[in-house]
């Protein structure tokens, strides 16, 4: 993805400028009413014009695209949200945590915790013959991850509006450090766990991510290309939570273990 990520960009309505503010805002003055409830209409399109003004907005502050990562892959979340698709959210340098190293305390919200498979891409996939055989050969490797959601909304009450406009809900995010290529790995069938404190709190497998994490890295792939920001070599790709999202709190330690993949583990300060 273009560093730089130069896109054609448009005057945004006084309306999503003002909800992107808030959005911003909150990041340092803390969680803020959901969007959906002031925004009118309240559509998915207008969503991703609020996450797209952020976006432009932290680049030209000078924080740099690292890669994109896919939200609601849960079929069982999107029923719960009414909507029929996965969202996306762009993954920033700065959003980027070492394994097995501690979060500083405050620098997060509200963050939970989910254990998922990350894709980083050998070249741009070609989205004109976006076969499962391309996506295959476009990518360099697999790693297990552990992404730190977190919500500028005030208790976690979010609708699809809501989430796609606060960037997906993204925070920050752990790489595993085994990078593992694809061949000879069943994506669909690995097994995860998920351990709090050393206590499994979440089970899962990569059929829980859209049927297959390649499934979803396609889908974002094309999605992406739509909106002119497209994946590129090196590009990160979290693909979605492989199983339930828990709490996390000052002290608590968590590490996923993803079959074939291996482990990331992270520990949250006091």
């Amino acid at each position: 993805m273009e560093g730089s990520g130069v896109t054609t960009r448009t005057a945004a309505a006084p309306d999503i400028g003002r909800h992107a503010d808030d959005l911003a805002g909150a990041y340092r003055g803390g969680a803020i009413p959901p969007i959906r409830n002031a925004l009118d209409p309240a559509t998915i399109d207008r969503a991703y014009a609020i996450q797209a003004v952020n976006t432009d907005r932290w680049l030209d502050d000078g924080r740099i695209v690292v890669g994109a990562k896919i939200g609601l892959t849960s079929r069982a979340v999107q029923a719960q949200l009414g909507v029929d698709q996965p969202d996306f959210g762009i993954l920033f340098a700065d959003m980027a945590v070492e394994d097995s190293t501690t979060i500083a305390p405050g620098r997060l919200l509200q963050p939970k915790v989910e254990a998922e498979v990350a894709f980083v891409m050998r070249r741009a996939p070609d989205i004109d013959r976006l076969t499962t055989a391309e996506l295959l050969s476009s990518v360099d490797y697999a790693l297990p991850a552990l992404e730190i959601v977190d919500s500028r909304i005030a208790g976690w009450d979010i609708g699809i509006v809501d989430t796609i406009a606060d960037n997906a809900s993204s925070g920050l995010f752990v790489l595993g450090t085994t990078p593992v290529p694809l061949a000879g790995l069943d994506l669909r069938l690995c097994g995860m766990v998920l351990e709090k404190n050393g206590e499994p709190v979440s089970f899962g497998a990569g059929a829980a991510c859209l049927g297959h994490p390649l499934h979803a890295l396609g889908w974002l792939a094309r999605t992406l290309a739509k909106v002119g920001r497209p994946l590129e070599a090196g590009s990160i790709v979290l693909s979605g939570a492989l199983g339930p999202m828990t709490d996390a709190r000052p002290g608590d330690v968590f590490e996923t273990r993803i079959e074939g993949l291996g482990s990331a583990r992270v520990r949250f300060g006091q």
